[in-house]
C-alpha cells in the first residue's frame, strides 16, 4: 500500500481485530495465531496448502454464490479448527467429503469434523456460502471500508490486514500463506481480473467464467478480484514475463502510455533485489479515487486518483518486499512500508542520478522532522499505516546505505530476500542479515532508527 505522504495525498487501511486468543481445549486448533497486534486474525493447528475460490457474482445486486474449497495440513491431531469467515450465509460444510458440523463466533468459524484428523494429515475442507459480502469499517482510518467492495458497477477488493474474510473462508494471517485459484463467473459484459496468472476465460452463454492460478504462496490479504467494465492490455516484460493489465475502457490510452515503465522497473529492481518473484505482473485500475494503491499480489490496484510513476513504483516493489517477503507479524509492517518508500528513492536516483536520490531523501527528511515522526519499529495497533512506517522506515534503509556503503547494502537487501522469499520474516531477521553481511555491531544504529522516540540527526 502506498500512503501517500510529501509526494501525493494519503491513503491507510489498518485494523480492528484484538482481543485475547488462546488454544481451545480438546484437541482444536487455537482461534487466532497470537499477532501482537490482531491476535484474532489467523487460526492454529493447521497449515494451509491450497485454496480454491469458486464464486458466481450478480455485479447488479453486489451477491455471491460458490464455496471455497481449502486444502491444509494438520500441525497437531484436530477434533475441530477455526476459519476466519465474516458475515455471508453459510449452506453446507464438508472435511474430506463427510459432512461437519459448525458453529460461529463472530467472524470465527468453529468447525467440527465427523472423525478427528490426525497430526500430519492432509483435509480438504468445503464450505459452500452465498449473499452479499459485508467490508469491515476501520476505526483508525475513520470507518474506512475493508474487504468486498462495490461501487457504483464496478467491485474491487482490498483486505490489508483483514478483509479477507469479507469474502472468502481462511487462515487470516500472513505468517501462513498458500497457492490459490480463482474461478469467477460473471455477466458476459463484464471482464474479471484476479491475482495469478490468467489461464482459461470460459464463455458461458449469459455469462464468462475467468479463471486464474497463484502458482507461489500468497498471504490471503492480497488476494483479490476486480469486476467491472475494463480493457485487458497485455505487453511482455523482461524475460517474456506476462505483464497484463485491466484498465476502464474508457480510459484504456491515457493509462497504457501511464503503465508503459513497468517493464523497465521490473527489470531495474531485479538487478537490485533479485529476479522478480512470480509469473506475472501487472495492475487494475478502478473507477474510484479512493486516493491510495494496494500491492496485491501480481495485480497491483490503484485508484484513478493514484496513478503517477512513484506510485506504480511502490506497489511493484512490493512484489519483493511485502508479497514475496511477507511480515512475521503486522507490527513489522515498516518491513513492507519503509522498503516500498525507500524503493521509490532508487527510482528516483536511477532516473537522476545522486541528485534524484537526494532530493527525494532530503524532502521526506524535512516532512519527517516537521511531522515529528515516532519509531517505525513500534507502530500503533491503532493507527498501523502511519507515517512513520512509510518516511522513517524508509529512511532507516537509507541510513544504513550510508552506514555501511552502496556494495554491502545492496548485498544485505539481496541476501534478505532471497533467504526468506516466498517466506516470512520479522525485523529481527533483517537486522541479522544486515549484521552478517556487514560484520558490524548495529544494535544502537536501528535502537536510534527503529525504536527510539526522537527523529535521528540527518548522517552525512
Amino acid at each position: 500500500m502506498r500512503k501517500l505522504i510529501v509526494i501525493a495525498g494519503i491513503a491507510v487501511i489498518a485494523g480492528i481485530f484484538l482481543s485475547n486468543a488462546t488454544a481451545q481445549d480438546g484437541g482444536q486448533g487455537a482461534p487466532g495465531l497470537g499477532d501482537p497486534f490482531y491476535d484474532r486474525l489467523g487460526n492454529g493447528g493447521y497449515d494451509t496448502l491450497h485454496y480454491m475460490i469458486d464464486l458466481s457474482v450478480d455485479v447488479n445486486t453486489n451477491t455471491i454464490s460458490g464455496t471455497t474449497t481449502i486444502e491444509a495440513e494438520a500441525t497437531q491431531t484436530l477434533t475441530g479448527f477455526n476459519l476466519d469467515f465474516a458475515g455471508l450465509k453459510i449452506s453446507d460444510i464438508s472435511v474430506n467429503d463427510v459432512s461437519a458440523d459448525y458453529s460461529r463466533d463472530d467472524f470465527e468459524l468453529i468447525v467440527i469434523p465427523a472423525t478427528p484428523i490426525e497430526e500430519g494429515a492432509t483435509f480438504v475442507t468445503v464450505v459452500t456460502y452465498s449473499g452479499i459480502p459485508t467490508p469491515y469499517p476501520d476505526p483508525s482510518v475513520d470507518g474506512f471500508p475493508i474487504g468486498w467492495l462495490r461501487f457504483g458497477g464496478t467491485i474491487f477488493v482490498m483486505s490489508e490486514p483483514g478483509g479477507a474474510m469479507s469474502w472468502f473462508p481462511n487462515n487470516n494471517h500472513p505468517s501462513d500463506k498458500a497457492t490459490y485459484t480463482f474461478e469467477i463467473t460473471v455477466p458476459e459484459l463484464y471482464v474479471v481480473a484476479a491475482t495469478g496468472l490468467p489461464v482459461d476465460e470460459i464463455d458461458n452463454g449469459d455469462t464468462r467464467t475467468f479463471v486464474s492460478e497463484m502458482n507461489d504462496p500468497m498471504a490471503s490479504y492480497l488476494a483479490s478480484i476486480s469486476v467491472g467494465d475494463f480493457v485487458r492490455v497485455d505487453e511482455t516484460g523482461p524475460d517474456g514475463l506476462l505483464i497484463r493489465n485491466y484498465f476502464p475502457t474508457d480510459q484504456a490510452e491515457e493509462l497504457t502510455d501511464a503503465f508503459s515503465p513497468t517493464g523497465e522497473m521490473i527489470a531495474f529492481f531485479s538487478d537490485l533485489f533479485g529476479p522478480y518473484p512470480f509469473d506475472v505482473y501487472g495492475a487494475v485500475v478502478v473507477t474510484i479515487p479512493f486516493g491510495g494503491a494496494l500491492e496485491n499480489q501480481t495485480l497491483s490496484i490503484f485508484g484513478t486518483d493514484a496513478v503517477d510513476e512513484y506510485t506504480i513504483v511502490h506497489e511493484l516493489s512490493h512484489q519483493w518486499f511485502g508479497d514475496s517477503v511477507s511480515p512475521a507479524t503486522w507490527d513489522d509492517i515498516w518491513l513492507n512500508e519503509g522498503f516500498a518508500t525507500y524503493a521509490e528513492a532508487l527510482w528516483a536516483e536511477y532516473l537522476d542520478g545522486e541528485t534524484g536520490l537526494t532530493d527525494y531523501m532530503d524532502e521526506l527528511y524535512d516532512y519527517m522532522v516537521e511531522e515529528e515522526l515516532g519509531p517505525p519499529g513500534l507502530p500503533d495497533s491503532s493507527d498501523l499505516f502511519n507515517g512513520a512506517v512509510y518516511l522513517r522506515g524508509g529512511w532507516t534503509l537509507h541510513a544504513l546505505r550510508l552506514k555501511v556503503g552502496d556494495e554491502a547494502f545492496f548485498e544485505i537487501l539481496r541476501t534478505y530476500y532471497a533467504r526468506f522469499q516466498y517466506a516470512n520474516a520479522s525485523t529481527e531477521d533483517f537486522i541479522a542479515v544486515a549484521e552478517e553481511i556487514s560484520g558490524e555491531d548495529l544494535t544502537g544504529f536501528f535502537q536510534m532508527w527503529l525504536y527510539d522516540e526522537e527523529v535521528p540527526e540527518m548522517p552525512e
